[in-house]
């Protein structure tokens, strides 16, 4: 069984290794995977034409759709995001698809976003939630590529990294409001005037 152990940038790939990779589509050698098994370092899969792989990579962010891997051989595997059943959010107007938007963000929901729709994978609490808010879900098969940060947790010591629209200097005391969507909850970390460059 090839095993696959290193993770290339597709940016990176000469132009000989971007022939393959197509050549390779065609002839239907590639994984395709869905989100939870993208988010391991380390698995079997079958590829599309029915080969058993292994993949060992160090532990690494969730492998996106068009990822390449390569074995010490220097072959080239691609990845592709799967087919899954998710719940499509949608609403009448921008502003409930936003606040939609806000309050599954207040729960590190890994959520896939849209212009017209949010994505995330089945949850009965958080359909309920959508519901009462005025949006519409339905059930829907989509390939998962969720937004990165919140739900990351591992790949940093703050448990979920964020960015401030506002712009706002960190130099004011500790109790202070938000105008960003993380104004509902509450941050453990202190804001030192190093802790955002």
């Amino acid at each position: 069984m090839k095993i696959y152990t290193q993770r290339l940038e597709k940016s990176d790939l000469s132009t000989e290794q971007q022939t393959t990779i197509e050549q390779q589509k065609q002839a239907k050698n590639y994984l395709c995977l869905d989100f939870d098994t993208r988010q391991r370092s380390r698995f079997k899969a079958k590829t599309e034409n029915d080969e058993t792989i292994g993949v060992d990579l160090p532990r690494t962010a969730t492998l996106k759709s068009g990822c390449v891997l390569e074995n010490n051989q220097g072959e080239l595997i691609q990845i592709m995001a799967a087919k899954q059943t998710l719940v499509e959010v949608t609403a009448d107007n921008g502003f409930d698809l936003m606040k939609g938007a806000y309050h599954l963000g207040n729960r590190h929901v890994p959520l896939m976003i849209t212009p017209s729709a949010l994505y995330f994978e089945p949850d009965h609490v958080l359909e309920a939630m959508l519901s009462q808010l005025g949006l519409q879900t339905q059930a829907v098969q989509a390939p998962f590529e969720p937004e990165t940060g919140a739900y990351k947790g591992s790949e940093g010591g703050h448990a979920h990294s964020h960015h401030h629209a506002s712009g706002h200097s960190h130099s004011h005391s500790n109790s202070h409001s938000h105008d960003s969507s993380y104004a509902s909850h509450s941050h453990s970390h202190s804001h030192s005037s190093s802790s955002h460059d």
